[in-house]
């Protein structure tokens, strides 16, 4: 895994109580079959290749995780492997995505000055990710590594007919870390368990709370992994990025 090449999130953001780190996965994996995190790729658990990336970046001071509690002793001595010093706490998650958020950031140290959040199945991200996303979020208050939708959109009906092509002039497909002042994140959770409500991903949560999010194009795949085909393309990606 590669690691940053400047400490400049770190300086910029950690001025007060740090950086802390969110790592979701509390996911069922029904779509795979198995546990998608202890699944092993190139010679390690997608988990820890999440972990890692976190804890290996020195702009990163904290990690939290939240995982399911059927599998929270796999899950755990997985992460505190990968993270012996950076990992702060271990939760249990809710039973949706926006629920198992909202554990994470209570486990946040209350002084934290910026909070990232990223699903665990998403072990491609790397250092230079987080800090360019950490950096953008600094200036703006919040921020998404993201990429633009580049395939053809249809809509469709019931039935499965298309029935219109959509425009995918300004698309982007919003993946994770995705990154935010603490203060905002927290204020943004705070309305969406107090009124009921259920977003898909940080950034719904705080646009919902009226505040702007920046995008963060990242050039390397960053893919999720849902289905075993997406173990393989993870290792293809992995194995081009070691030295030649």
């Amino acid at each position: 895994m590669r690691r940053c090449r400047s400490n400049l999130a770190k300086t910029r953001a950690a001025k007060k109580g740090g950086v802390w780190a969110v790592i979701v996965a509390g996911g069922s994996s029904r779509r795979m079959g198995f546990n998608k995190l202890t699944a092993e790729l190139e010679g390690r658990p997608v988990l820890a290749w999440s972990v890692s990336a976190f804890n290996d970046c020195p702009a990163v001071d904290a990690i939290v995780l939240v995982c399911a509690a059927s599998a929270r002793g796999d899950l755990e001595k997985v992460a505190r492997e990968a993270a012996p010093s950076k990992l702060k706490a271990v939760v249990e998650g809710g039973a949706h995505r926006h629920l198992s958020v909202a554990e994470g950031l209570d486990a946040v140290a209350t002084d934290a000055s910026m909070i990232a959040v990223h699903d665990a199945a998403r072990p491609l991200v790397d250092c230079a990710m987080i800090e360019r996303c950490l950096e953008t979020a600094g200036n703006t208050g919040a921020a998404a590594c993201a990429r633009r939708v580049n395939d053809t959109l249809k809509r469709i009906n019931d039935e499965g007919f298309i029935v219109d092509s959509v425009d995918r002039t300004n698309l982007w497909a919003v993946e994770t870390p995705q990154i935010f002042r603490a203060e905002l994140l927290r204020h943004a959770y705070a309305e969406v368990i107090a009124t009921g409500g259920h977003v898909s991903d940080e950034t719904s949560a705080v646009q919902a709370a009226g505040a702007p999010v920046s995008l963060v194009d990242t050039p390397e795949w960053n893919g999720k992994i849902t289905y075993p085909g997406d173990l393989e393309l993870a290792r293809v990606v992995l194995r081009g990025r070691r030295p030649a």
